[in-house]
């Protein structure tokens, strides 16, 4: 290795640390789009024109009809820490603006040419300034309508080092309209149009209506299956739009988070969202999520990066705790056996998306999006297996539905034929509207877990105790854990005590449970329990992988006969629990076929 040669410290001239600095703020052509179209914003624009050449690669020109920038300022708008959005310091915990540093423009400006012309509305003709390497180089009167157009091209050419690690024109196109579409979702009222080599690539109409706007943005099947949630904490609202558990994703692409209007990325946030998803969904599965987190300025520091995309919260706590219980709000309002956006009372979860409106700028403006399908995965057979149909005090376990010619009622009121059972695993449904499948493994465990969930808050478990109680000697690393946690299996149902040496003796199980092989039962819990957390999220704590085992164990197995009546009692308990969805390890428990994927499969439409 070469000894390091010591160099002398001097002072780097300005034109360099000026590029230096720009690398902070411009990464990549999608950079210019973001700080273009955000001053656009800060000026009021209420109408915005992005043109694309080469993907942004050769050349961006951003028109907005916002309130212009004053012939005298204009040239000062190229100098660093130039801003008219702040004074002093402590007017950064009350900026409500995207920009306030004054770096953007001179950032741009040191490693490409731009070209601006803004006009005010109270002067007859505007300004034309020309920018090149951070320098001025012309500045002339011109005419043009009110607000302001920047056109920068030779992008990169001060620097070549950064246009060599510049990827394919397409995908940096494709990462140009993503901001603009995150933007897009920020500011609906905002009528925002993109184009390409002439041609359109994007064009949304301005809308007073959030939920049109994610629609023509997030494409028809987010919009099919989104769950509107609201709520208010501490002086911050929270608005937006969820999936429900059933749709998720193999990415967290569709998580899309805004603070005050301003698109962030923050694992708090992102933290919340899937600790309130937490066994309704797959291990790495990821819901849609579409958040608006309004707070005040003091709340929040924006001030941590030149790009903005990364925040502090001064009161993170309670910023989680108020996104995590919204969304349960939120989740808890719909059943799965009832059709998208509408809940068991019969309020409408979707937001307003299905207007010919709606459909109309759909198929006009809409840029589709992939493709996604959920999972649907079997369980396994475990080895035993109660009576479905009780009638038990405690309710723990069982069911007693009214039944009547052939149709089930739950809290909803909505009648569903029983059709029969495909492969000894799955219930079949007819209703109004299409077809009902159920994984009656996956519906009896999530509705055996909801319920254990339950009595735990407020009593442990109803035991059965052991007319003789079973002494079982078992290895000695399954041992320690079963008795370490002894209390947590008392919690849950399962009395246990030391009996000396290598053994235990059992005394009562949960009521739904059959004592049938218990050794077997203890080696399995202790093996499957005392594993890390298989979500590898670290929100799954013993106690509750504890409920999702013996409501697993407890739940009627796959490829075991049902009754109708059996069949009834558990789709009636099905639609009384609002977290059905998915079973507690995240497969879904249900699945729907509308009339019109029917008709469509069967060439009728």
């Amino acid at each position: 290795m070469e000894e390091p040669v010591p160099g002398k410290i001097q002072l780097l001239p300005e034109e360099l640390t000026s590029r230096i600095a720009a690398g902070e703020v411009v990464e990549r052509p999608a950079s210019i789009v973001k700080e273009l179209m955000e001053n656009a914003l800060d000026a009021g624009a209420t109408d915005l024109l992005v043109v694309l050449e080469g993907g942004g690669t050769v050349s961006i020109r951003v028109a907005d009809n916002g309130i212009g920038i004053d012939p005298d300022e204009a040239p000062l708008a190229f100098q660093r820490y130039a801003t008219s959005k702040i004074t002093r310091f402590e007017d950064l915990w009350s900026v409500r603006s995207f920009g306030f540093r004054g770096e953007a423009l001179p950032s741009i400006a040191s490693i490409a040419r731009v070209e601006m012309t803004t006009r005010t509305r109270s002067l007859p003709v505007g300004v034309r300034i020309v920018v090149q390497a951070g320098e001025v180089v012309e500045v002339s009167e011109a005419g043009g309508a009110p607000g302001t157009t920047i056109f920068v091209s030779r992008i990169f050419e001060p620097v070549p080092v950064r246009k060599k690690f510049l990827r394919s024109e397409t995908a940096e196109q494709s990462a140009c309209l993503d901001v603009v579409l995150r933007i897009a979702l920020a500011h609906p009222r905002v009528r925002i149009r993109v184009t390409a080599s002439g041609r359109d690539l994007l064009n949304l109409p301005a809308t007073e209506d959030p939920a049109e706007r994610s629609a023509l943005v997030l494409g028809p099947d987010f919009a099919e299956q989104a769950v509107a949630l609201s709520g208010t904490a501490g002086g911050s609202s929270l608005t937006g739009f969820i999936s429900r558990p059933e749709r998720t994703r193999s990415s967290t692409k569709q998580m899309l988070f805004f603070i005050n209007g301003r698109y962030v990325r923050d694992t708090l946030i992102h933290r919340a969202v899937m600790t309130a998803f937490r066994r309704r969904i797959e291990a790495r599965r990821y819901p849609s999520a579409l958040l608006f987190l309004d707070m005040a300025p003091a709340e929040v520091d924006v001030n941590v990066h030149p790009a903005k995309m990364e925040v502090r919260f001064r009161k993170p706590g309670e910023v989680f705790q108020h996104v995590h219980d919204t969304i349960e709000r939120a989740l808890s309002r719909f059943s799965p056996v009832f059709p998208a956006g509408e809940s068991p009372s019969g309020e409408a979860l979707r937001p307003p998306y299905a207007t010919g409106r709606v459909e109309e700028a759909l198929r006009r403006y809409m840029i589709r999006s992939e493709g996604e399908d959920s999972r649907r995965e079997g369980g396994g057979v475990p080895r035993y297996a109660p009576p479905l149909l009780r009638t038990e005090s405690d309710g723990t376990a069982g069911f007693a539905p009214a039944v009547t010619e052939g149709r089930s009622y739950g809290a909803s009121g909505l009648p569903y034929a029983y059709i029969g059972q495909a492969a000894g695993t799955y219930l079949l449904f007819g209703a109004s509207d299409g077809l009902l499948i159920v994984d009656q493994h996956a519906a009896h465990e999530r509705i055996l877990y909801d319920r254990l969930q339950r009595r735990e808050q407020d009593r442990p478990p109803e035991s059965q105790r052991l007319l003789i109680p079973e002494v079982v000697a078992l290895p000695r690393k399954e041992l320690r854990f079963l008795l370490e946690n002894a209390a947590t299996l008392e919690d849950a149902g399962v009395l246990l005590e030391s009996f000396g040496g290598d053994a235990i003796v059992v005394k009562a199980l949960p009521a739904f449970l059959e004592a049938r092989d218990i050794r077997s039962f203890l080696l399995d819990l202790a093996e499957e329990v005392g594993r890390d957390d298989p979500s590898g999220r670290g929100i799954s704590p013993l106690r509750d992988r504890m409920l999702v085992f013996l409501a697993c164990r407890g739940a009627v197995k796959a490829r075991q006969d049902m009754s109708r009546e059996e069949a009834l009692a558990l789709l009636t308990a099905l639609g009384d629990d609002p977290q059905a969805a998915t079973c507690p390890h995240g497969r879904p428990v249900v699945v729907r076929f509308g009339t019109a994927e029917l008709e469509k499969m069967f060439r009728r439409r």
